[in-house]
Formats: C-alpha cells, sequence, structure tokens
C-alpha cells in the first residue's frame, strides 16, 4: 500500500518537483499540492492522507498555525514540517502545535522518503539540536503530569527518555534489543497513559 502524502508549499517549482518526484517513487503517492495554509485545512481532511509535508513560512497563515489546526481535524495525520534553514525557534513551535518532525528543502530525494517513511512508522525526524530544546523547554512538572507518568513502567520510561533525545523508532528498538513491534507497542501504551496522541506530546507531557 502506498503513503499517500499531501504537500503545503507556496513555492510552485518546488512543490511540482517533490510532487513529481513522490509519484514517480515506488511505494509513494502525492495526493494533493496547495499553496497556502487557508486551502489545505479545506480539502486535506477530504483526501485523509498518511502524511503531510507543511512549509513553515506560507503567506498568510503560518505552517505552525496550520499544523496546530490541521492536527486538531485530522488527529491520525503525520506532519512533517518543510524548512529552508535550521530556524529552531520555528522549527520548534511546530514541534509544539503538533508536527512529527521536520525536513530542510535542501535534503536530497532519497532522505525525503526516508523522513516520510520513518514519520509514517512513528518516527521522529529531527536534529539532536531540536530534540534538545524540547528537554530543555519543559522541564519542571505539574502535580497532574506527575501522577500520569507514576503510570508508566520502567521500560516505558526509558523509552520516552530516548525518546526525548531524538532517536527513532528502529534506533531504540537496536539500544534495548528488542524488535521494532515490542517499540511500537510501548509506544501505544504510553499514549494511552498519557492521554497524547504522538510521540512529541507524549515527550511534551513527561518533561513537564
Amino acid at each position: 500500500m502506498k503513503i499517500k502524502v499531501a504537500i503545503v508549499e507556496d513555492d510552485p517549482d518546488f512543490g511540482s518537483t517533490l510532487a513529481l518526484y513522490l509519484n514517480e517513487a515506488p511505494g509513494f503517492e502525492c495526493v494533493a499540492t496547495f499553496d497556502s495554509a487557508e486551502d489545505a485545512l479545506e480539502k486535506i481532511p477530504k483526501l485523509a492522507p498518511d502524511v503531510v509535508l507543511m512549509d513553515v513560512h506560507l503567506p498568510c497563515m503560518s505552517g505552525v498555525t496550520c499544523t496546530r489546526e490541521l492536527k486538531e481535524l485530522c488527529p491520525s495525520v503525520q506532519i512533517l514540517i518543510l524548512t529552508v534553514y535550521e530556524d529552531s525557534v520555528q522549527v520548534f513551535g511546530a514541534l509544539k502545535a503538533g508536527a512529527s518532525g521536520y525536513l530542510l528543502k535542501r535534503a536530497d530525494p532519497a532522505e525525503i522518503l526516508r523522513a516520510i517513511q520513518d514519520v509514517k512508522q512513528g518516527g521522529a525526524p529531527m536534529s539532536s539540536q531540536i530534540a534538545r530544546q524540547v528537554v530543555q523547554a519543559f522541564l519542571g512538572r505539574d502535580s497532574n503530569t506527575d501522577g500520569d507518568i507514576e503510570s508508566l513502567s520502567e521500560r516505558e520510561e526509558e523509552i520516552l527518555q530516548y525518546l526525548s533525545s531524538g532517536y527513532s523508532t528502529k534506533e531504540i528498538a537496536d539500544r534495548l534489543s528488542v524488535s521494532v513491534n515490542t517499540i511500537r507497542t510501548h509506544l501505544k501504551h504510553i499514549y494511552e497513559k498519557l492521554h497524547v496522541r504522538s510521540r512529541t506530546e507524549a515527550v511534551i507531557r513527561f518533561l513537564r
């Protein structure tokens, strides 16, 4: 089954080139491209893509705001932020809004495909710099979060520690000498206990 991808990008040349590459790559399908957040919010819920590639800089509504509103409309969609530079403030804001990772626009096509596959499988493509910011910004837990965290097993807390350091699902599985499916099962239980829908939200709850 192909991974369905939607693109939100106001540069028509970049957007069409990316769409063409996805449609030519085995296992991928670009279902639509949009040049504005407003158009994307109206049409993406009906298309139900697996992954959305979201430009952080859009003409009216920003990619960060679009990410937040799109996650409310489509909680299961995975969003990767597209950015020219590793703008930590913008990228980190998008992660807080519900994005699962980010891509640099200068990334080669193979890297883009790997990132889409990674995020579809529960990964979070991002640099260690951004992962550290997630840790630093959410230090200090409140009492409600403590109660949720106490319900986690030692192994689940260990997995959350790896998540907060930016490790992918496969990397965590390798470090703990278990299968990727085992880590995914743990993640599902973690999400349920912390009442969250994504690994980014889980890390945020864990580090509050």
